[in-house]
């Protein structure tokens, strides 16, 4: 396997594993708090909308919703113009976790990152931005 996929592979399998840790701290199963994110940018989204955003299926946001509507962190409602539309509504209990669930991803960042100078930090953020540009377009191409 080319070096960087493994490295790149082996490190998000490890902090996928510290970040689910602290995620069910909080209550939360790993990937909801993906789902809270894009509701905190953006509330009333439709589960497709949301799939695309995340890169993941519509299915997939569905059943992740479906956990999370039965844990209050959200609600369901029908489109006001188009009642074939679900759309994705934060609950109180749900936009009340964003502080924490930043808290910890900061915690977390700064944990894993606390080997790294600011200017490495910097330059780690920047480059795993380009390769996320490169990623997501070759995505859009199919």
């Amino acid at each position: 396997m080319p070096e960087f996929l493994d490295l790149h592979s082996r490190t998000t399998k490890a902090l996928r594993a510290l970040a689910d840790q602290g995620m069910r701290r909080l209550g939360l199963h790993y990937g909801q708090h993906h789902l809270l994110a894009a509701l905190w940018e953006q509330d009333g989204r439709t589960p497709g909308e949301v799939a695309a955003k995340l890169h993941v299926t519509t299915p997939t946001v569905v059943k992740m919703a479906d956990r999370m509507t039965a844990s209050g962190l959200l609600e369901r409602r029908r489109d006001d113009r188009d009642n074939r539309l679900v759309r994705l509504w934060l609950t109180d209990a749900g936009r009340a976790l964003r502080e924490p669930v930043e808290a910890e991803r900061l915690r977390l960042e700064q944990q894993v990152t606390a080997g790294l100078g600011a200017a490495e930090r910097e330059q780690l953020t920047a480059a795993l931005g380009k390769v996320l540009h490169a990623a997501d377009a070759l995505l859009a191409q199919g």
